[in-house]
């Protein structure tokens, strides 16, 4: 009943997180209602999607569930479609009648409202579990906190290769037996005492996560056939639970100084014998871990902002473990409405009432006259063709790459306008559900002065003092450009070029001056964005805008737009128009 370890897991090397995030789904697989659930941070892309065909080892069925789930679908109501199809109040049970478990994408968007309503269907122990897919990109945009604190573990894959998202599990005969060797366990108050203790240490204020170390604990020794707990299942379950919720750095303790005693009580101290029960405490295997050895072992696996934030002490003032009723998120998005379309309701797909009785309206004295010989029916008669669901455009997150020349004369003029169309844009982005980069290029080569981020805050402190003046390497900023677009595409998603410039470039891409070669460089960079699809416009910025902006347009493929004397707000609005159009 040994489970399928990775090569890399079998020698001293600390497990990756993809392989951490394996063990925490083995365990959850063990036992899914003890452990609750995980948390997944990972952009969509082929390893959150490996991970993904993985969630079909847990035990029981699986229903997803989006962020505008209703109350009437998780807790049950009328049946709008059966109940004008039979023309009586049927009822839906919802889904918190039968056991499974829920995944929940896009879980960085999950409302206040919904989060809580979770949470007491998962605290009422009817046998559900939850999986959250937060695909959020900076620090404050995450899962609510009023969720992932009752989920065991949390993983996040944003930083794993593809080549590393290989799926290594246990057989499902082993998981079976492992479920049925569970209620066997019996943890010892020690074993408590020290999963308390460690989370203490660490700041944790929670009492959840003790008791769902020890439930991960159980499953690991579960896994193995055995009856009682031991060091190394304290020691993995605090790795796997603790890390994510850790507020604080413990200190080393400092060895206290040796106490002065009278040289007769030392000698009398010394002849007398150990009782039996202190002198086999150290054969204890359930407890008998060292502290330290818990807290070096959970200290290696803290997130690095922790590390580099906290420096021992409690902050003055923690932030509140649930989300608020009135509190602001970030990253709240929906998709576009479409027109409904007529179709077969699935439990997934929602009915579009309005447009399902417009259907059915024309026909109605005809369906009574056929049914009852009259046409004096008092109810509304619906059939299946007339069932319209709604529908709503899911778009890919768009990154918006501002790759500004901050070359010259004119550099803090054309600075000022692209920061604050950035910010412009920025605040329209919760709707729009854009990102948005700025590469600036001067001198010798470029820099990414702002990386993809939705937050106006960090915007505004990055762009607070862009550089500025000295050649116009515009190869350089280009090819800065087609190497950000490259990664945004990777991670699912759509990369768009804002280059604001007069397009005379005058540095060539090994830094070197000179106009011919630095128009050469130019030229096969654009070719290669155009190869790659990278969509786009040129912003000419030049006072008395000429040809080489419009030559650049065309060799990229991309719109030209002139705009010799343009302030922020018409360049942000410039920009919306021509990629939306």
């Amino acid at each position: 009943m040994t489970p399928e370890v990775p090569d890399e897991m079998s020698g001293d090397a600390p497990p990756s997180a993809w392989q951490r995030g394996l063990r925490a789904l083995t365990l959850l697989a063990v036992d899914p209602v003890g452990l609750t659930g995980l948390t997944l941070r990972a952009r969509t892309g082929p390893v959150r999607q490996t991970f993904e065909r993985a969630l079909d080892r847990l035990p029981g069925p699986q229903r997803r569930i989006h962020p505008d789930l209703s109350d009437t679908q998780l807790f049950g109501g009328p049946d709008i479609a059966a109940t004008l199809a039979e023309g009586r109040l049927v009822m839906d049970k919802g889904l918190a009648e039968t056991p499974a478990t829920l995944i929940l994408p896009m879980a960085e968007r999950c409302p206040p409202g919904l989060a809580a309503r979770l949470g007491q269907l998962l605290d009422a122990g009817r046998g559900h579990s939850l999986i959250l897919l937060d695909e959020g990109l900076d620090a404050d945009e995450a899962a609510p906190a009023a969720l992932t604190d009752r989920l065991a573990f949390h993983v996040d894959l944003d930083d794993t290769g593809y080549r590393s998202a290989r799926i290594m599990l246990p057989a499902p005969g082993d998981l079976d037996a492992a479920r049925a060797h569970l209620p066997r366990l019996r943890p010892s108050t020690d074993d408590i005492t020290a999963l308390v203790a460690l989370a203490l240490r660490f700041g944790i204020d929670s009492l959840r996560a003790p008791r769902l170390a020890l439930r991960a604990a159980m499953a690991i020794a579960a896994l193995d056939g055995r009856d009682t707990l031991s060091a190394d299942d304290l020691r993995e379950a605090a790795e796997l639970v603790y890390p994510a919720r850790a507020t604080l750095v413990p200190q080393e303790a400092e060895p206290d100084a040796p106490e002065e005693t009278p040289p007769d009580q030392d000698r009398d101290e010394t002849t007398e014998e150990a009782p039996e029960d202190e002198a086999q405490d150290g054969d204890d295997d359930g407890g008998g871990i060292p502290d330290d050895m818990l807290v070096e072992a959970v200290r290696a696996l803290l997130p690095p902002a922790l590390l580099d934030g906290v420096t021992g002490r409690k902050p003055a003032r923690q932030a509140a473990s649930g989300t608020g009723a009135g509190r602001r998120r970030k990253g709240n998005r929906r998709g576009r409405p479409l027109p409904s379309r007529p179709g077969t309701p699935d439990g997934r797909s929602r009915i579009d009432v309005v447009a399902t009785l417009r259907a059915a309206a024309p026909w109605q004295r005809l369906r009574a006259a056929q049914r009852d010989g009259h046409t004096s029916a008092r109810r509304v008669i619906i059939h299946p063709r007339d069932i319209h669901l709604r529908r709503f455009e899911d778009r890919s997150d768009r990154l918006l790459i501002f790759t500004v020349d901050a070359s010259g004369s004119a550099a803090m003029a054309r600075l000022a306008e692209a920061k604050g169309a950035v910010e412009l844009l920025l605040v329209q982005a919760y709707a729009r559900r854009d990102q948005v980069a700025v590469i600036v290029f001067r001198g010798t080569g470029a820099e990414l002065v702002l990386p993809p981020t939705r937050s106006l805050v960090q915007a505004k402190r990055r762009l607070a003092a862009m550089p500025g003046g000295g050649g116009t390497p515009l190869a350089a900023g280009l090819n800065a450009a087609l190497a950000l677009g490259h990664r945004a595409l990777g991670q699912g998603l759509s990369p768009a070029l804002a280059l604001l410039t007069d397009g005379r470039a005058n540095v060539a891409l090994d830094g070197a001056g000179g106009r011919a070669r630095a128009a050469e460089d130019v030229a096969q960079v654009a070719g290669q964005m155009r190869a790659q699809g990278l969509a786009g416009m040129v912003i000419d910025t030049a006072n008395r805008p000429g040809d080489a902006s419009a030559q650049l347009a065309a060799q990229l493929g991309a719109k030209y737009l002139a705009l010799p004397r343009a302030d922020a707000d018409r360049i942000s609005t410039a920009v919306a128009a021509a990629l939306d159009g």
